[in-house]
């Protein structure tokens, strides 16, 4: 399947709450510059891989801006209640089909600094030609991307605490190609060393430079990846 038939959707929460995990290595601020480092990598690769569009669902205007020059379109956080990340990505599903009509869908995290857009174009390659599908993250549990081809069944998505058990019970495929930044979300300094050591994208890198994180000698990323049962 071509990427230009696929439409990417990414929920970003406020810049001022994200990546809490990180608070023991980064002050708030360097942490609200990394998570928007990390998005514009996803983005900038999810654009390159040639995917007909990306839509950022966010209620945070720097990264509305930020989204908007490189080219995704952004729709407003419907702030609900509960279950916000599920309701976001689904908010934004439905005003991508309003807009375009019957398309296939693609929620990505929007934190994957070493995004390739030839990984993508692979995924898509590998993905079958119907139906749902996943590709797990690194760990094994959590859920790095959720695709659906089928232009008019909803996105559903699953994510939170063991997404890819959920989503393969919701009848998702699990795809096990070998795409080590498609997977690799970050969430832990360790999450970001190994993300460092595999290779990020330009903004994450000249972030981490400015902050002085230190890149690894080496990261057994093989060990990392293969430790449940996905492999990286």
């Amino acid at each position: 399947m071509r990427p230009d038939a696929v439409h990417a959707v990414i929920a970003v929460k406020n810049l001022a709450r994200a990546k809490s995990r990180l608070a023991e290595r980064l002050s708030p601020t360097d942490r609200s510059r990394l998570v928007l480092a990390m998005l514009s990598d996803t983005v900038g690769a999810a654009t390159a891989a040639g995917l007909a569009s990306v839509t950022v669902v966010t209620p945070d205007a720097e990264v509305a801006a930020a989204v908007r020059a490189l080219g995704a379109r952004v729709h407003p956080d419907p702030a609900a209640a509960d279950d916000g990340l599920n309701a976001a990505l689904t908010d934004a599903a439905d005003a991508v089909r309003r807009a375009f009509g019957p398309v296939e869908l693609l929620a990505l995290q929007a934190d994957l600094p070493a995004l390739r857009a030839d990984e993508l174009c692979d995924m898509l390659a590998t993905a079958p030609p119907t139906g749902r599908s996943l590709v797990a993250d690194h760990t094994g549990h959590g859920t790095a991307a959720l695709l659906v081809r089928d232009e008019t069944a909803p996105l559903a998505p699953r994510f939170g605490p063991g997404s890819a058990r959920r989503h393969i019970d919701s009848g998702a495929k699990d795809l096990g190609g070998h795409w080590p930044g498609l997977r690799l979300d970050v969430d832990t300094a360790a999450d970001l060393d190994d993300a460092a050591a595999l290779g990020v994208g330009p903004a994450t890198a000249a972030v981490l430079d400015d902050i002085g994180w230190p890149r690894p000698v080496h990261t057994d990323l093989t060990r990392r990846c293969t430790a449940g049962s996905h492999v990286c």
